[in-house]
Parts: C-alpha cells; sequence; structure tokens
C-alpha cells in the first residue's frame, strides 16, 4: 500500500550499465588452453610475449576451440526498459537476477525514444533498415508514450492504494518502464551476445538487433575490449563470430 503525495514520473530515453566484478583477462584464456599440453604447469606459462599470446588466441578465435575464454566472468548491473530484457532473457548463456514486480513497488520510471532514435522501418524482414522520422512522428511517439504510462502508474498506484497485492497490481504496467538486473556472462558467452546484438561492418553473419538491446551491447563491448585487448582484437579479425 502506497502512503503520501503521487511519485513523479521520470522518462529517460538512456540504458544503464555498469561493471560490478569480473574475473576477465587474455591470461585466463592462455592458461586454460595451454593445460593440454603444459598440464598444471599452464598456470606458470603465461608469459609477456604479446606477440605469442596472440598468435594462439587467433588460433583459438579462428578455429573455433570455445572453451579456453569460458573461464573468465562479467557481471554486469543493468537498467532498461522491460521490452528489451524480453529480448536479453532469450539468451540462455548468461546468469540472471531481475527486481522483482511482486515483492516491491516498482519507481515510474519510463524508456520513451529519444530524437537520436530511428522510427521508420524500411524494406522486409531480413533486409531492412531503420531510417529517422519525421518530427510530427516524433511528436506523436513522445505524447502517447507519455500519456499511456501516465495513466497506467496512476492505474497501478490506485490499486496499491486500495490494499491490492503488487504482483496483480503491476499488471497494467507497460513494457517501457524500466526494470535493473544482475547479468554474469563468461567471455564466449559475451562475444555470442555481441555477434547477434550489434551491427558492425565487418560481421561474417550481418546482425539486425532492436536499437535499445544494441545499446546495452555496446556498453557491455566497451568493458570488453577494456579488460581483454587481445581477445576482442581476435574477435574484430575474425569477423565477429563467438568461438
Amino acid at each position: 500500500m502506497t502512503d503520501g503525495p503521487a511519485a513523479e514520473i521520470t522518462f529517460r530515453s538512456d540504458v544503464t550499465v555498469e561493471l560490478v566484478k569480473s574475473s576477465a583477462s587474455d591470461a585466463d584464456v592462455l592458461f586454460a588452453a595451454r593445460v593440454s599440453t603444459r598440464g598444471e604447469q599452464s598456470l606458470e606459462d603465461v608469459d609477456g610475449d604479446t606477440s605469442r599470446s596472440a598468435g594462439l588466441v587467433n588460433y583459438l578465435m579462428r578455429d573455433r576451440h570455445g572453451s579456453p575464454f569460458e573461464h573468465t566472468s562479467f557481471t554486469f548491473f543493468v537498467r532498461a526498459p522491460i521490452f528489451m530484457w524480453r529480448e536479453h532473457m532469450r539468451h540462455r548463456v548468461a546468469s540472471y537476477n531481475e527486481e522483482s514486480g511482486r515483492y516491491r513497488e516498482l519507481e515510474p520510471v519510463f524508456y520513451v525514444p529519444g530524437p537520436e532514435r530511428n522510427l521508420v522501418q524500411q524494406g522486409k524482414p531480413g533486409a531492412y533498415e531503420f531510417v529517422a522520422g519525421t518530427p510530427e512522428q516524433y511528436a506523436i511517439v513522445d505524447a502517447a508514450v507519455r500519456a499511456s504510462c501516465t495513466q497506467a502508474y496512476a492505474a497501478y498506484q490506485e490499486m496499491l492504494a486500495a490494499g491490492v497485492a503488487r504482483e496483480v497490481a503491476r499488471v497494467v504496467l507497460p513494457v517501457t518502464i524500466y526494470s535493473s538486473a544482475y547479468v554474469t556472462m563468461n567471455a564466449r558467452a559475451l562475444m555470442n551476445f555481441l555477434s547477434l546484438r550489434t551491427k558492425r561492418e565487418g560481421s561474417h553473419f550481418p546482425s539486425f538487433p532492436q536499437r535499445e538491446i544494441e545499446m546495452v551491447a555496446e556498453k557491455y563491448e566497451t568493458e570488453f575490449e577494456r579488460l581483454m585487448p587481445i581477445t576482442y582484437a581476435a574477435f574484430q579479425s575474425n569477423g565477429r563470430v563467438a568461438p
């Protein structure tokens, strides 16, 4: 049940991604790969020869020997609209813990497409692109989203104030409301995610992601490149295909 004045509704056009912890380096890939020939000595066999290390990582990537890349871990805290999460959670190669609308009152924070978000789809499935809308289309989208979310959240608050359980009251909320979750995955899984959820020149298999999930993927990619530069370079040079 809620008390006090009505909550102020917030509209945003972004997503937030924070790397909260990691155990991920190129060295993790190297010692895992070398155990096949060096046994326990592989832990001591990660040297500073960058060219030698890069050659091994590139070989693993090119020939798709993927298991050495699994000995890493990234944990992100992500805040994004629910419709993005429905796309994200189709990737069963990650672990998730999401905030619960059953156990807490959801905050009135909603996603509304910003002026940089293309609105119009051209072409057919598998061969389409999105282009900018007209000023009139942006105005319609902005006004409609704000009006719909404001009405929906008022209905949600009304039910909570009447003593209705949170898990029931939430049914009126739109998928543009923000939710937050921890996402944990290894480098192999992350590369699979990036290959499918970003559109990049040079990719062997072109992808056409929804912009909002691509925004999350771009932030993941920044951390991946920073923590594992040799692996990232091999991923890029081999057409962004997960091993």
